[in-house]
């Protein structure tokens, strides 16, 4: 490993995350999360339109999880959340109902968070998510994940998130969701090198 920041290194399986132009990339994000949550090709079409949305909110941001060849491997990509935001409107009655809607306000959202199946469960989820909200200026972050035990379930809360809400039942989604939050910065260890 080089001590120079500004330089990493990389061998042929070597995997890095830094920053990602995701709407030059998005075609490729959404092939790694087609093939990581199960995606059909409609459904496919419908978020491509909702990513570039998201990017033009302010302070949207992202990271990509790249080989040696440029070849995107993961990617991760969240915002300041809005209360007026479709996702919020969705999960607002449930977390109100629990005493958590004030989670709402001044956090920011993981909005997308995947990984390649080839190369789950080597760090890369953790620095991406990582590396996204140690950027973030807002005290604390919001996501929502499908509400069983999973490996991204276990990442989230060994970083300090915890449920602020389950079953959601998001229109057109056939499983329920839980959303979880976490105080900023993250807990655990930290990596940028995947």
């Amino acid at each position: 490993m080089s001590s120079n920041p500004g330089h990493t290194p990389r061998t042929p399986d070597e995997i890095t995350v830094g920053p990602l132009d995701l709407a030059a990339r998005v075609d490729e994000a959404l092939a790694v999360q087609a093939l990581a949550f199960g995606l059909t090709d409609e459904e496919i079409d419908v978020r491509h339109h909702i990513v570039l949305r998201h990017l033009g909110v302010p302070g949207a941001r992202a990271l990509g999880a790249t080989t040696a060849e440029n070849r995107l491997v993961g990617f991760v990509y969240g915002l300041p959340n809005d209360r007026a935001h479709w996702w919020s409107t969705v999960v607002q009655p449930y977390l109100r109902r629990l005493g958590n809607d004030e989670w709402l306000d001044d956090s920011f959202v993981i909005t997308e968070l995947h990984v390649h199946p080839r190369h789950q469960n080597r760090g890369i989820g953790r620095a991406l998510i990582t590396g996204l909200t140690d950027a973030a200026p807002q005290p604390r972050s919001i996501l929502s994940a499908i509400d069983r035990d999973s490996p991204a379930r276990g990442l989230y809360a060994s970083l300090g998130y915890r449920d602020l809400a389950r079953q959601i039942a998001f229109p057109g989604a056939p499983l329920p969701y839980a959303v979880m939050g976490a105080t900023l910065p993250l807990r655990g260890p930290r990596s940028h090198r995947a």
